[in-house]
């Protein structure tokens, strides 16, 4: 079995190769209780299980509302009354298969149940598998932005089965390739030429985005600055997904984010326009949107201030200064940022 080590607050591994229902067997049979945390296709998936029948006394499974809505404070509420219902110790755990949302929600559960009980990730999506569940960040959503509650609480391993990308809509295929081309931008340019072909080179893109993150991460687990480079691109992202409402997919309102950041660099003479163009072919080849709204830059400004990786007044961007060469732009003035975006404008 292939797997990358991941050294935070405490060692997880990030395992390929495995079977996704044969590893929430394994996991349930080595606790008492287990509270599976899915969407409700996956869970007609699990209860196909032969195995599971014998294990339903010790499991219960919890479907999850579709996307970001799994992250309302509403439903964490619900989360914990499940999990005192079920009567979850800290000898106990939380699985949670599904996209970034699932897995957000699960580990956050997990970090404030009884103060920390374990917790495993399953991805299920591109996305999923090459950020939200790599790394420890947990959380959810308020009426302020995105993931302005949570928590940094690794679980005890993740999974990766490629063959849950098998029926995955093209949609949300094309929006992981947003965070895999980003890792690309930022730490591995071999990245870039792989993403080029992205269905015939998919193991070893999620093999490298997930290496990528992984050495950050394992460097500076609670993001006291070098992990700040795997921002590039979120910060214009997280205040677009906001004033969406979140109709449009992380990976898409990053892929905004990307170009826009690109081109802050070259506005501030840090890095070629080749550079920039590249980010535009690259997104564009699985489209991804690389505009947005010219009238919706004050609201978006107003988001941005609130955002978690916002420094007091300070706005700060993860911009490039180069390929693999991440650099943090700061104390960027209001009209830097309206020059950039206008580049970006519809």
């Amino acid at each position: 079995m292939k797997s990358i080590s991941i050294k935070a607050e405490r060692e997880y591994s990030v395992n390929f190769d495995r079977k996704w229902r044969d590893v929430i067997v394994e996991i349930a049979k080595a606790h008492e209780k287990t509270l599976v945390v899915a969407p409700v296709e996956l869970i007609a998936l699990l209860k196909m299980d032969t195995n599971f029948e014998e294990l339903k006394s010790k499991i219960q499974i919890v479907s999850t509302p579709s996307g970001e809505a799994a992250k309302s404070p509403e439903f964490l509420l619900k989360m914990w009354e499940i999990c005192g219902d079920f009567g979850l110790t800290r000898s106990d755990c939380i699985v949670g298969i599904g996209g970034g949302a699932t897995t957000d929600l699960a580990g956050f559960v997990a970090a404030t149940w009884l103060r920390g009980i374990t917790w495993h990730a399953i991805p299920t999506s591109l996305a999923g598998m090459v950020d939200a569940a790599i790394g420890g960040k947990t959380g959810i959503n308020s009426e302020h932005g995105k993931n302005l509650i949570g928590s940094f609480y690794s679980p005890g391993s993740v999974t990766i089965d490629e063959s849950l990308l098998q029926s995955l809509p093209a949609r949300d295929f094309n929006a992981g390739m947003a965070e895999v081309i980003k890792a690309g931008f930022i730490a591995d340019p071999v990245i870039l030429d792989l993403a080029d072909d992205a269905k015939k080179n998919i193991s070893e893109l999620i093999w490298r985005s997930i290496d990528v993150k992984a050495g950050v991460v394992s460097a500076d687990f609670k993001e006291s600055r070098l992990r700040e480079i795997l921002n590039y691109g979120h910060t214009l992202g997280h205040a677009i997904e906001k004033l969406e409402s979140y109709k449009l997919r992380h990976g898409e309102a990053v892929s905004i984010g990307l170009v826009f950041a690109a081109e802050l660099s070259n506005l501030l003479g840090k890095v070629g326009s080749e550079v920039v163009v590249r980010h535009r072919e690259l997104l564009q080849k699985y489209e991804l949107p690389i505009s947005y709204k010219s009238g919706e830059f004050p609201k978006l400004l107003d988001l941005m201030s609130s955002d978690k990786k916002a420094r007091g007044a300070n706005l700060r961007f993860i911009g490039l200064e180069g390929v693999a060469k991440p650099i943090w732009l700061e104390n960027v003035t209001g009209d830097e940022l309206a020059d950039a975006y206008e580049r970006i404008s519809l």
